[in-house]
């Protein structure tokens, strides 16, 4: 089949099963994420349909509405993926991205590690939309959809989390953005995804000055 249609069909597919999610990682997450991974392509020397299919199924099923469980999202991409008869070297690339790209599997020590550039340039992509407007949108999206406090003066961020913790966390909202999205811009791995990702950390260190002013009666 050729590769435009296998998008084409993928697109469809990954609007039908993220027709409900929650509103940080819809269908809309995908779109943004799947725009920001061609922007970054440009720039680099990849395989532009494999980092276009690993965007596109990358929250497939994102464990953390699935009781934690990182084989589901593979396992619905691979069958999905064989369904399109992709080339099962292809497959297995994707199903690394997928796999790799969460920032918990980064604070996981143990486990065998997979590099691509492939992965390096969705992974960007993905961590670009965890941050500035967008970003912090997307935070307090999915700390209201889990019932946490915006924010507790007397509840440290954890800047020492090993993977279970992050994963088991129920911290308020503002912890995360020390816990996890003011430390991607030093994460990106591509020139356009550091030169981005530096205009939209300053964005919310600017907004976190602001909460805190109004939170504390500054203004």
């Amino acid at each position: 089949m050729h590769q435009e249609k296998i998008l084409q069909n993928t697109i469809k597919f990954v609007k039908k099963e993220l027709l409900n999610a929650e509103g940080g990682h819809d269908w809309f997450h995908i779109e943004r994420v799947y725009k920001n991974a061609i922007l970054i392509s440009k720039d680099e020397k990849v395989d532009a349909f494999v980092v276009s299919l690993g965007a596109l199924l990358h929250d497939i099923a994102d464990p953390k509405f699935y009781n934690g469980d990182e084989t589901i999202g593979p396992k619905i991409a691979a069958e999905f993926l064989e369904s399109q008869k992709v080339d099962t070297k292809i497959i297995t690339h994707v199903i690394d991205i997928i796999k790799h790209i969460s920032f918990k599997n980064s604070l996981d020590s143990t486990g065998k590690k997979f590099t691509s550039k492939e992965l390096e340039v969705v992974q960007d992509a993905d961590r670009l939309d965890a941050i500035g407007a967008i970003g912090i949108a997307r935070c307090f999206n999915y700390g209201g959809f889990k019932n946490r406090a915006l924010y507790n003066p007397a509840i440290l961020p954890n800047l020492n989390m090993t993977k279970e913790e992050y994963k088991n966390s129920d911290a308020p909202t503002i912890n995360h953005f020390y816990e996890k999205l003011l430390l991607l811009k030093d994460t990106m791995n591509t020139e356009t995804g550091k030169k981005i990702a530096l205009e939209r950390h300053q964005f919310m260190e600017a907004f976190l000055t602001q909460f805190y002013n109004e939170w504390n009666g500054n203004q």
